[in-house]
C-alpha cells in the first residue's frame, strides 16, 4: 500500500471513531500523518515531498500501523503516547503517561522570548509544575546564557524531564528539583513559568477518554479548579526578583479566577495561534495583592 493511501486510509478510520484531537493535532486527518509519520521516522518537513507520497509500505509495516491505529481508536490512546514522541514549540520531546502530552499555548511566548511583558534577560527560569519539561526546556534552548530549573511533585514526571534535558544536551544548566509548588525552592527567579493543574474533578471525571490516560495528578485541583493557581499566586512573588514575573495557564478557568480577583489587573495575553487561558503579573502586583490571594 502507498503511503499516501494509507494516510488517508487511517484519517477516514479515525473521522468515523470517536476520538476526540487534543493532545498535538485538531482533526482526523492531522492525527493520521502524526500517527504514521513518527511511526516510521518521517520527517514533517518531508510532507508533500513525492519521494515520500509515494512510498510504498511493506506488509509488516500495514501490520504494525494497523495494530497502533486500533489501540488510538479503541483505547482512545493519545498518539504522542503511543509513538513516544511529541512537539511543542517546535522542538521534539519525549512524552509517555508519567506526565501530560505537552500543548500549552505558552509555546508561542516562548518562541517571541516573552515580549513584550519581559524587561530583562531572564538569567534564572523556574518553569513550576513542569511534567515532562517542554515549557522550561523550551525556554532554555531561546535563552541561551540562562539556567533552568523544572520543578514538581512528581518523581515520575522528573524522571521524564531529566530524559528530555538529557535528549538536548542541556545537562549543564536545565535541572530537576522535586518540590510541592515553592516548598523545595530557593532563591529568586526573573521569570516563573507555570501550567498547574487547574481541573477541577467534576471537570476530569467528564472529559474525553484520552486524557484519562494522563495522570490525574496533573490535571486536579481543588476548588473548583483555582486551589492551585491561587496557592501560587500568594507566594510567588517571594521567588520573584524586582523586575520578575509570573506567566501562569488555568485555561478554561479563566473566567472563573477573574471573578474570584475582580480588582487584581490580570494581563491575559492574545494568541495567534489560538490558544487561552494565560495571564502575566509583575513581581511587584503580587506583593501589591497578595491578600486577595489568601
Amino acid at each position: 500500500m502507498k503511503l499516501q493511501s494509507y494516510i488517508e486510509q487511517a484519517a477516514e478510520c479515525l473521522a468515523v471513531s470517536e476520538a476526540f484531537y487534543g493532545h498535538g493535532t485538531a482533526n482526523a486527518s492531522d492525527e493520521a500523518v502524526y500517527l504514521v509519520y513518527i511511526y516510521l521516522g518521517i520527517d514533517f518537513a518531508e510532507e508533500g515531498d513525492q519521494a515520500v507520497d509515494t512510498r510504498i509500505l511493506s506488509a509488516a509495516e500495514v501490520r504494525a500501523l494497523d495494530r497502533l491505529l486500533a489501540r488510538r481508536i479503541d483505547q482512545r490512546i493519545p498518539v504522542a503516547y503511543l509513538v513516544g514522541k511529541a512537539w511543542f514549540g517546535g522542538y521534539q520531546f519525549y512524552c509517555d503517561e508519567r506526565a501530560l502530552v505537552p500543548r500549552s499555548p505558552i509555546a508561542e511566548l516562548i518562541g517571541n522570548h516573552f515580549q513584550p511583558m519581559l524587561q530583562d534577560y531572564p538569567r534564572r527560569i523556574l518553569d513550576l509544575c513542569t511534567g515532562g519539561g517542554s515549557i522550561g526546556i523550551a525556554s532554555a534552548l531561546q535563552f541561551a546564557d540562562s539556567v533552568v530549573e523544572l520543578a514538581d511533585i512528581s518523581v515520575d514526571a522528573l524522571a521524564l524531564a531529566g530524559e528530555n534535558i538529557a535528549l538536548h544536551g542541556l545537562e549543564s544548566r536545565v535541572s530537576t528539583v522535586r518540590s510541592d509548588l515553592f516548598a523545595g525552592l530557593e532563591g529568586e527567579y526573573d521569570l516563573i513559568l507555570c501550567n498547574p493543574p487547574y481541573v477541577s474533578r467534576e471537570e476530569v471525571q467528564a472529559l474525553p477518554a484520552e486524557y484519562h490516560h494522563e495522570p490525574e495528578l496533573g490535571l486536579l485541583s481543588d476548588d473548583h479548579g483555582l486551589e492551585l493557581p491561587l496557592h501560587i499566586l500568594l507566594e510567588a512573588a517571594d521567588y520573584l526578583t524586582a523586575k520578575g514575573i509570573l506567566l501562569m495557564e488555568v485555561g478554561h478557568s479563566h473566567q472563573l479566577l477573574a471573578d474570584r480577583l475582580p480588582e487584581v489587573p490580570l494581563m491575559w495575553l492574545e494568541f495567534e495561534r489560538g490558544g487561552e487561558g494565560v495571564f502575566c503579573l509583575t513581581a511587584s502586583q503580587l506583593r501589591q495583592y497578595r491578600g486577595s490571594f489568601a
